[in-house]
């Protein structure tokens, strides 16, 4: 029983709960507009870096949503935490992550 519960714990920690579709739409919207004011419309850069699959590789999750969450000091990037949850910037982390299709 002890086995089972470590498996459920450790199976579903990697996994951020899924925002609802209106929510997700909420952040796609943010992504394009706000996030794209700065790292371009295309998020091929400009003001800030590109946030592309390639430029975002070597960087973690965690970091990744520290910036997001709480901004940059000494830059422009300026904190989202009022606005998102960390798991709502771990959603858009994977989002930025995917190759277009």
């Amino acid at each position: 029983m002890e086995k089972l519960l470590l498996l459920m714990l450790f199976s579903s920690a990697g996994f951020a709960s899924e925002p609802s579709a209106e929510r997700q739409n909420t952040l796609r919207n943010m992504l394009t507009n706000d996030c794209g004011a700065c790292h371009g419309l295309t998020l091929k850069g400009g003001m800030g870096p590109a946030l592309l699959p390639d430029t975002l590789a070597g960087k973690p999750d965690e970091f990744l949503a520290a910036t997001i969450l709480d901004g940059r000091k000494g830059t422009a990037m300026p904190p989202w935490r009022q606005f998102i949850s960390h798991e709502e910037a771990l959603w858009l982390i994977g989002i930025l992550r995917k190759p277009e299709s």
